[in-house]
């Protein structure tokens, strides 16, 4: 048995790098044979990765719960669905003997090619920071950890070990580590620092991010775990801050000795991570651990945070939804209708043993209607089309699932374009001359350009990753029985040519973030540059209303802003609406607009509803690095209420004097190099 109340002076030198250094072919931690407890890492984060040997001695996958992907969690823009995904998932974590999620990620989406772009949340760093608060708060509130990653700027996949994100301090602060900085509020029990070097240094040997900003600014105070191979100093690593070095490594092990024998690591650098590694073995009380949710509800769960975050992005005349009356013949096409692109591949990929119905099988179960089902175009195949457009031709509407799988969207990969295949495009527009009513579903780890395609359909359904539960949940859409409240979490440019994220991929020595602080919608609205979906966009069966706004000032820089949502149509509907925050003349280079706040909200039809949102000090500020500080200008801000962030309903003007703002003439002396 354990000693509850053991330090690293309870220990000798050989079992203190023992610990430091992981466990041999494992996703564990050392225990010192029983001195210390155990603790079990999964890959996540919509969903377990882990394996068990069979009677053959074989290591297979063990099947779980598929929930939708973190892109359409952010979609919906919901935290309690956050919320409620991360309890799942440590229920299933329990039921699986798994201690520590490595999950959520929460990398800015900087380039529209990333592989693993399904696994992060939002271009927007206040977005994707609240929304793995929640997450995170779901989960250890089971009594499992997580490991909130990757710190920091890793925002690609090519390269990822080698290239050098080079971006200045402000952008870092304001962008890239924004989210981690909102999510450490949950307080996670690991931090995973990341492969790639930040200004010419790894991030696992970088003291500047590690120690001074993650542990001494953000007040992190537990263990910080390298990615897996990702030290290339064992040393040098620890001197910066990390603790922990996965997976074990004799390398690692002989490196620390001999730095320590000559100096180079001292023994408080190895008694800190030390301790903090027994704190995290400690706090891995498995009796308190107790699942909430039953096995075979969980599927439930996964179908209903799908519906939330589905997106209609088109939907001309009101196609939707259909009727699915006994007179209405429905046609389904498409390979992913049958066998839906439910996640990733890579560490993410999620084995599910669940049964997943196809959408045509789903609508069936939902609706009187007669519903006719093709393969169409199979991958490159056209060999099934002219079966496909016969079912067309005949029907009063066509649904037609297009996308994109594990081949586009996996850890280490970046997608070279934003289009479908060529076939997929095609395919459409051909079904298009058989029948005027097509709905287009699209399955993808994040955004698309649908220029070859979106004037030939009457609907268009982002449905990104969606887990198990994509097609029960696509099947409700579609026939009315959940009203769409999904908006999106990521620009969808007109082309991937309109955008700056076309040059992110880098040259292979160094990736430059030379637009600063405006990524995603932030660059689109400086330029002017129109896009085909904005950041906050979603349609929806209601109609709503916006009115009354009011903003009072509680504080210095504190603000209470609240207006009314009413529903004027005849259909239940949620709505997301949006807070953005505006310096109207801004001394120093500031967004046109910058989420601040948001609330979703069921609003019954013909009702009305107030929504309330808090702005403070943080609402209004910038980093500015002459005072290595976050600071407010003096000055005018505007206060901007809408349904996305290219819809502005309502505006209000308030007037910021504070004595912790910068005045007006100090940031003029300063507004270049600020």
């Amino acid at each position: 048995m354990y000693n509850e109340n053991m330090n690293a002076k309870d220990l000798n030198l050989d079992e203190k790098l023992i610990l430091l250094c992981g466990k041999e072919h494992s996703m564990s931690l050392e225990t010192l044979d029983g001195k210390l407890p155990s603790i079990t890492m999964s890959d996540g984060p919509h969903g377990l990765r882990t394996f068990r040997k069979d009677e053959n001695g074989k290591s297979k996958a063990v099947p779980a719960t598929a929930m939708p992907s973190l892109t359409v969690i952010a979609n919906s823009w919901n935290k309690e669905a956050a919320k409620t995904d991360g309890g799942v998932l440590g229920d299933e974590c329990i039921d699986n003997g798994i201690d520590l999620l490595l999950a959520p990620g929460v990398n800015i989406k900087r380039s529209l090619l990333c592989g693993r772009n399904f696994e992060y949340f939002s271009e927007d760093p206040y977005l994707a920071g609240t929304m793995a608060k929640s997450y995170i708060e779901g989960v250890q509130g089971r009594g499992v950890g997580v490991s909130l990653k990757h710190f920091c700027l890793n925002n690609l996949e090519t390269e990822r070990a080698m290239q050098s994100s080079e971006c200045d301090e402000r952008t870092m602060r304001e962008i890239y580590v924004k989210p981690f900085e909102i999510a450490l509020q949950a307080k996670p029990w690991t931090v995973m620092a990341s492969y790639n070097p930040v200004n010419g240094v790894y991030a696992c040997e970088n003291p500047k991010l590690l120690t001074k900003l993650l542990r001494e600014e953000l007040g992190f105070k537990g263990v910080v775990v390298s990615d897996w191979n990702a030290v290339h100093s064992a040393y040098k690593s620890l001197r910066a801050g990390l603790d922990l070095r996965m997976p074990y490594d004799k390398n690692n092990y002989n490196d620390l000795k001999s730095a320590y024998e000559k100096g180079y690591i001292t023994d408080r650098q190895i008694d800190d991570a030390v301790d903090r590694i027994i704190e995290l073995l400690q706090k891995n009380n498995t009796s308190e651990k107790k699942a909430c949710t039953p096995a075979e509800s969980r599927h439930g769960y996964a179908v209903e945070i799908a519906e939330e975050g589905l997106v209609l992005l088109k939907n001309q005349d009101n196609i939707l939804p259909l009727k699915g009356g006994k007179q209405e013949k429905i046609a389904v096409i498409g390979y992913l209708a049958a066998k839906p692109a439910i996640g990733g591949g890579g560490s993410s990929a999620v084995p599910t043993e669940y049964d997943i119905p196809s959408l045509s099988d789903a609508l069936r179960c939902r609706c009187e209607s007669e519903i006719g089902y093709e393969v169409g175009v199979n991958e490159l195949s056209f060999s099934n089309a002219k079966d496909a457009y016969s079912l067309a031709f005949g029907a009063d509407a066509v649904i037609i699932v297009v996308g994109e799988g594990a081949d586009k969207f996996y850890e280490g990969g970046d997608r070279d374009t934003i289009r479908l295949r060529a076939e997929q495009e095609k395919f459409i527009l051909e079904t298009a001359k058989y029948n005027d009513n097509v709905i287009a579903v699209i399955e993808s780890g994040d955004a698309v350009d649908v220029s070859a395609f979106e004037s030939a359909v009457k609907a268009i359904i982002f449905a990104g990753y969606a887990g198990e539960g994509v097609n029960e949940a696509l099947a409700d859409i579609i026939l009315g029985k959940t009203c769409p409240s999904g908006k999106l979490s990521q620009t969808f440019p007109m082309s991937l040519e309109s955008s700056y994220m076309k040059d992110c991929i880098g040259d292979g020595v160094a990736v430059f973030y030379s637009e600063g602080v405006f990524v995603g919608y932030r660059y689109y609205d400086k330029y002017d540059i129109p896009v085909r979906y904005e950041f906050g966009f979603g349609l929806s069966y209601a109609k709503f209303k916006y009115s009354d706004l009011r903003v009072v000032k509680t504080g210095d820089t504190d603000f209470t802003v609240s207006y009314t949502i009413s529903n004027v149509s005849s259909v239940d509907g949620k709505e997301v609406s949006q807070v953005y925050v505006r310096d109207v003349v801004a001394l120093v280079a500031r967004p046109l607009r910058e989420l601040k706040g948001y609330s979703k909200d069921l609003i019954k039809a013909g009702e009305s509803k107030r929504i309330e949102i808090k702005l403070d000090f943080g609402s209004f500020a910038y980093y500015s690095t002459v005072y290595d500080k976050w600071l407010v200008e003096n000055g005018v801000f505007e206060i901007e209420v809408g349904a996305s962030s290219r819809d502005i309903r309502l505006k209000q003007s308030v007037k910021i004097q504070s004595d912790d703002s910068m005045q007006p003439s100090q940031n003029a002396m300063f507004a270049m190099i600020g």
